[in-house]
């Protein structure tokens, strides 16, 4: 008998790639679409319908307004107003892709998700563990946003499209008729396509910022901001104010709607973060010495992990880093593999 896999299906050509090659690969195959939000774009489903019917597959259209709305909206207005920046990515990965999804693949008979995500999974018989590591790909690597999973997610997690790179995925979409070849990337935050942070915190929960003050180091004032939920860890330009010298955000406090400014950059080497997840390991006492990643788009750096317990960590870092920010995930990896991650607090 075939093995079942259910994949997340956006309407773009990686996801849907991942479907034509799973097909092509034995399985007994269908399609999921989320719907997550009020305005979510219909075509999104109807282009995943069609490549559905194109691969003779089922298609099933999921709502998940409720769950996203609590656990990733919500999640993200709160963090913000709370003067962190958070990642809506990796809380709609563990709220929706691997925790909602996987619970209605398994309603719906099927042993296995797949995404489109650029990323790996390695099983190791001798050890009996499942490894997730980083892409083949090194520019398209996502890793980051997947370390939380545990080993019973990615046991039942296919990743097909990890050996090719975007030309080839849209070739192969292109010889098979899907008829997605030429959509763009999706947006990093699906519900704020404009990237107008502001104006959807504004129009979401209703809080409008307030002007404050630009201090110095010292806690002179230094002049006036538009409000302290513009401003993130390491920003330089749209201050608003001319200073006649460069100058960086180097905290941001809600509560009093202050923003405070540098003339140096925002270097630092120790972190501290909560709430850890271990890919492989139930936890750990002592110290890790890891590569570890403080955003999406920073390339890991040589690192000791300390536990602290209860969920918390210490990271100090080799080198300094520039703007380790507040709400943002630190990734621990050893070479290609995934140890796991914390938030940074």
């Amino acid at each position: 008998m075939k093995k079942k896999v259910l994949v997340a299906m956006s309407g773009g050509v990686d996801s849907s790639v991942a479907a034509l090659l799973l097909k092509e690969r034995g399985y007994e195959v269908g399609g999921a679409t989320f719907v997550l939000f009020d305005g979510c774009l219909e075509s999104n489903v109807t282009d995943a319908k069609k490549v559905c019917e194109r691969l003779d597959i089922p298609h099933y259209v999921l709502d998940y307004r409720e769950k996203f709305a609590a656990q990733v909206m919500d999640y993200f207005v709160d963090t913000y107003c709370n003067g962190a920046t958070p990642n809506p990515c990796i809380a709609c990965n563990r709220a929706i892709k691997f925790g909602a999804f996987i619970e209605d693949a398994k309603r719906l008979g099927y042993d296995y998700i797949s995404t489109g995500h650029y990323a790996g999974v390695e099983y190791e018989q001798a050890a009996g563990l499942y490894h997730l590591v980083k892409s083949a790909n090194e520019k398209k690597d996502q890793s980051y946003v997947l370390y939380h999973l545990s080993q019973k997610q990615l046991s039942m997690l296919l990743l097909p499209i990890d050996t090719y790179d975007k030309p080839k995925i849209r070739e192969i979409a292109a010889e098979h008729g899907l008829g997605v070849q030429s959509k763009s990337d999706s947006q990093d935050i699906c519900f704020i396509p404009d990237g107008d942070y502001v104006s959807f915190i504004q129009r979401y929960s209703g809080f409008v910022p307030q002007e404050g003050n630009y201090l110095d180091t010292q806690g002179m004032v230094l002049g006036r901001h538009k409000g302290a939920l513009h401003y993130t860890i390491g920003q330089r330009k749209g201050l608003g104010v001319g200073f006649g010298r460069p100058m960086y955000v180097s905290s941001v406090n809600m509560a009093e709607n202050t923003v405070t400014l540098s003339q140096q950059d925002i270097y630092g080497d120790t972190l501290l973060a909560d709430d850890l997840r271990l890919t492989e390991l139930n936890g750990f006492s002592g110290e890790l010495t890891v590569m570890a990643k403080i955003r999406y788009a920073h390339r890991p750096a040589p690192a000791t992990v300390y536990s602290l317990g209860e969920g918390k960590v210490k990271v100090i870092f080799k080198e300094p880093q520039r703007a380790i920010t507040k709400g943002q995930a630190v990734v621990f990896y050893d070479g290609r593999r995934v140890i796991g991650g914390a938030t940074i607090l």
